[in-house]
């Protein structure tokens, strides 16, 4: 396997006497899907927090191509191919949904700033025309070709979500994080976003790490799970031999051995 893309080294977390997390290794290549799942309050959020920068842990490293970039802000992150969605839908509900994924790609700049943007300047059109042409690329590899022109705070649940990981992967990303992506989905929608991570991380190389209570979905897209209990790693495998763990089974599944 390549070498790593993102690591957790030894990452603690406490929030006044509890640990959140305690000394979590972690590491991520390009190209994988790794399942992180948990029962609730086990750390998978606050892991989450501080592998994209918004909170800092108290203890260890966290490495991008074996650089240290724990003190780096999320947006710093984010600029460098460090993606993230959240449990808590985060959309632009007043735009339409090919402007949400034109907006994630604003940052590059180009055409002469502010100035330009407030005047839509024509140093502006080659950048707007290229920022569309990748949006439109994403929507129809999501499936969301149909909606570009819904504003996208009228979407319900499911297809609010996949909106979201479009906008997430517009501005191509090395690193996708990925919280709770298939809540409130129906099947035939679990099943296309199976189809659109599995695109990402082998055609486009793009490496994922994804919080989801959906064990099946988990064990079905997941070559490699991590399982969290108590902020600690409780187990780390194939899909098969976390199933067969029987700490697992008993923390997390629901389901005591003998």
């Amino acid at each position: 396997m390549n070498a790593p893309v993102l690591e957790a080294v030894g990452i603690g977390v406490r929030f006044g006497g509890v640990h959140a997390l305690d000394g979590v290794d972690l590491a991520l290549c390009p190209g994988e899907v790794c399942g992180l799942i948990g029962p609730n309050g086990a750390g998978k959020t606050t892991l989450f927090d501080a592998l994209s920068g918004i909170r800092r842990p108290d203890e260890g490293r966290i490495l991008l191509d074996g650089t240290d970039i724990t003190r780096r802000s999320p947006v710093w992150r984010a600029r460098h191919g460090m993606r993230r969605t959240f449990q808590r839908q985060q959309l632009f509900g007043q735009l339409t949904v090919a402007d949400n994924l034109v907006v994630a790609q604003e940052w590059r700049g180009g055409g002469g700033g502010l100035a330009a943007d407030l005047l839509a300047a024509p140093t502006r059109r080659p950048y707007e025309r290229e920022r569309r042409k990748r949006a439109d690329a994403v929507l129809r590899t999501c499936g969301l070709e149909e909606l570009g022109g819904s504003y996208a705070g009228a979407l319900p649940v499911g297809r609010a979500r996949m909106v979201e990981l479009a906008r997430a992967v517009a501005d191509p990303p090395r690193v996708l994080l990925l919280d709770e992506p298939a809540s409130g989905m129906t099947d035939s929608e679990i099943r296309h976003l199976l189809s659109v991570i599995r695109h990402l991380s082998v055609e486009e190389g793009c490496a994922v790490l994804l919080v989801e209570h959906n064990v099946a979905f988990v064990m079905e897209l997941c070559a490699r799970v991590v399982v969290l209990d108590l902020g600690s790693v409780l187990a780390e495998g194939t899909a098969a031999e976390v199933h067969a763990d029987p700490r697992v089974r008993e923390a997390y599944l629901g389901m005591a051995t003998a």
